[in-house]
């Protein structure tokens, strides 16, 4: 190996060294970067960064992200998700861990309502957990169920993830996410068999939601909060992913028709005033501005490793 090749090697290194004393990860990318590939070319290197900079935040596709968060935390903020728990929750409530069944799907419809991991999992977490314990589950089972639900929006469409993916590779968009629908919904299948295995082996672990619970709520009113709660996001979700999977739309529009969407399901539902739409606005800029960051100090990292050639490097690893 040539010691460029070993400086790659050193910089992967630093980045992760940076890492675990606590750096965040934009400013290690960067620091990595720069102090390496100055180290191996000099300066000359980055000649291209402000092209590369450049290009990220004019870039028509990463449009799509802002619109796509915006999208879930308006759903998030017009209290989708509790109404979304409680309903299937009674919906399932008969089965031995119907409440974790309740979860998953809402992870999913979360995922694919946002795809912003770390609000699903706050959000389902919140909302859900300590009524969990209080029926009755155990606790292990009942924080793995939140935590695995909530990171179904890494694969799951629209995830940011494949955005950004999709942008890296020069792949389609829409290729990504018909090709991760069905292995996301595989892995959510699988977590909804473990539950129900569970509850027939160790059902002890994912009691069903006591009777008189159950009774509070009749079959026919059950019935119109499905209606209400659950199809309407699901039409949103199925006409957003739809319109992108099927070429009917480009990532970016497919998005501004989602938040245009979830808009009005919280406009529909009552949910929307200045306060929320405030804290949604918030959470959206906050939240795009940290992908926009780390993308941005990513461009030094990525100069600094292809000039050295670590990109040989892992080619060579899988040949």
């Amino acid at each position: 190996m040539t010691g460029n090749e070993w400086l790659a090697i050193g910089m992967v290194g630093g980045f992760f060294g940076f890492l675990v004393l606590g750096v965040p990860v934009a400013i290690s990318l960067a620091i990595s970067g720069l102090a390496f590939g100055i180290m191996g070319f000099g300066t000359g290197l980055f000649n291209l960064l402000p092209a590369r900079v450049y290009g990220v935040v004019t870039n028509y596709t990463l449009l799509a992200l802002p619109l796509f968060i915006f999208m879930g935390v308006m759903l998030e903020k017009s209290k989708l998700a509790e109404e979304l728990i409680d309903v299937i929750g009674h919906a399932m409530g008969r089965l031995r861990g119907g409440m974790g069944l309740a979860i998953v799907i809402v992870g999913v419809l979360m995922g694919a309502s946002s795809g912003v991991v770390g609000a699903t999992v706050v959000t389902v977490g919140l909302l859900s957990l300590q009524p969990l314990i209080n029926r009755g589950y155990n606790k292990g089972v009942a924080c793995g169920v939140i935590c695995a639900s909530g990171t179904l929006g890494q694969i799951i469409p629209p995830s940011l993830v494949l955005i950004l993916l999709a942008d890296i590779l020069g792949e389609s968009v829409g290729t990504l996410f018909a090709a991760a629908m069905v292995p996301g919904l595989i892995l959510a299948g699988m977590l909804a068999l473990y539950l129900v295995l569970l509850g027939i082996f160790k059902p002890d672990m994912v009691p069903a939601i006591p009777k008189e619970e159950r009774d509070a709520l009749r079959t026919q009113q059950l019935l119109i909060k499905i209606c209400k709660v659950v199809i309407p996001p699901l039409a949103l979700v199925f006409a957003v992913l739809g319109s992108i999977v099927g070429g009917i739309a480009a990532p970016t529009e497919a998005a501004s028709m989602g938040a245009l969407g979830a808009l009005i399901l919280a406009l529909v539902a009552g949910r929307l005033n200045l306060s929320v739409m405030r804290d949604v606005l918030h959470d959206t800029l906050v939240t795009s501005a940290m992908v926009f960051f780390i993308l941005i100090c990513a461009q030094p990292f990525g100069l600094a490793f292809r000039g050295l050639g670590g990109e040989g490097l892992v080619h060579a690893m899988f040949e």
